[in-house]
């Protein structure tokens, strides 16, 4: 059996390792932070903080050591939430080495720097285990509960590495879980992490009781808003037309499971951001945290995101959901 670390035991990583578990040919090691998910795992087989009632096969085992976790891991998935890539991989950067297959499963953009995980991951190992490493990105439709249990999903594997990506679909691929491959990391990531504040808006049009009309047309708007982004980052526009793209922006503005469009049904019911986030317990929102690094991102590209302007003003001004709105109904005409 071929050893896979999976680093990072949120609801996305478990999910990653009960896929990667199922088939039997590999020993799955994933990684947890909280003592509280160790225990639970080893006392029940099930994650019970993020991602209760579903049993983890026997070919998965937590452990809180990076250590034992990598050492002999040919594959390492990293599913940590994106504002700790940086310092867990300064931290487990002496047990990386030159041969082991990098894949990100972090949907998300640094704030300080601006960069995509993938550019985050390869600084830190270049900086502190002296190497470049290998690293592909995994992403596109895929709520956690879904993928674990069983329900079908189709997702995309990307790097300009064209041996990496094949040898990443071939671990991942079983009869439930579909993975296609593309050569562009970049749009890849861009479309992970901004569809998450398009989501966010989505959720609040949902919490100011607004119809299917605004929602459409919010989705259709914020595909052009990725698109833009991430060719200006250098993406190929029909990355966006894909999984990574609009299948992921989708499920994301319209699933009931999508824990960005909570917080933007939340806000659009007149909920403050703090109270919303206190009463996630302890899950993640990638488009909170991203909504910064997203303007960011578009001053420095010259790229014009109204939708993203909007909701960081919403997130991190205390600007009213209501007023947001008005704001981008009321912009100047302009051709489609």
């Amino acid at each position: 059996m071929s050893k896979i670390a999976v680093i990072g035991a949120g609801a996305w990583g478990t999910a990653l390792a009960i896929v990667l578990a199922r088939g039997g040919a590999h020993d799955v090691h994933l990684w947890a932070f909280e003592k509280e998910v160790l225990e639970s795992i080893e006392n029940r087989r099930v994650n019970r903080l993020f991602l209760d009632g579903f049993i983890l096969p026997k070919n998965v085992h937590a452990t809180d050591s990076f250590a034992r976790t990598l050492d002999g891991a040919e594959t390492v998935v990293s599913v940590m939430p994106s504002h700790h890539c940086r310092n867990i991989f300064a931290e487990m950067a002496g047990q990386l080495t030159p041969e082991m297959r990098l894949v990100s499963a972090t949907k998300g953009i640094e704030n300080e720097t601006l960069l995509r995980m993938s550019e985050v991951i390869s600084q830190t190992v270049q900086k502190h285990s002296g190497f470049e490493p290998r690293i592909a990105a995994l992403s596109g439709p895929s709520f956690a509960r879904e993928v674990a249990k069983g329900d079908p999903t189709a997702i995309t594997v990307a790097s300009a590495d064209a041996e990496l990506v094949t040898t990443v679909q071939k671990i991942f691929s079983d009869p439930a879980f579909r993975v296609y491959t593309n050569d562009d990391i970049v749009g890849t990531e861009i479309g992970g992490a901004i569809k998450n504040v398009i989501a966010i808006a989505a959720g609040v049009c949902d919490g100011l009781g607004l119809g299917h009309n605004a929602v459409s047309a919010l989705i259709t708007r914020g595909l052009a808003e990725m698109t833009r982004l991430a060719v200006s980052c250098g993406a190929k526009p029909t990355t966006m037309a894909g999984l990574a793209g609009l299948g992921d922006l989708v499920l994301t503005c319209t699933g009931g499971l999508s824990r960005n469009r909570r917080v933007g049904v939340e806000l659009g019911k007149g909920r403050k951001l703090a109270d919303i986030m206190g009463d996630m317990h302890g899950m993640v929102a990638e488009g909170v945290l991203t909504t910064n690094a997203a303007v960011g991102l578009a001053k420095k590209m010259n790229c014009e995101m109204p939708i993203t302007t909007q909701m960081h003003q919403v997130l991190q001004e205390g600007k009213s959901p209501k007023e947001a709105l008005r704001d981008l109904m009321m912009r100047p005409g302009r051709e489609e």
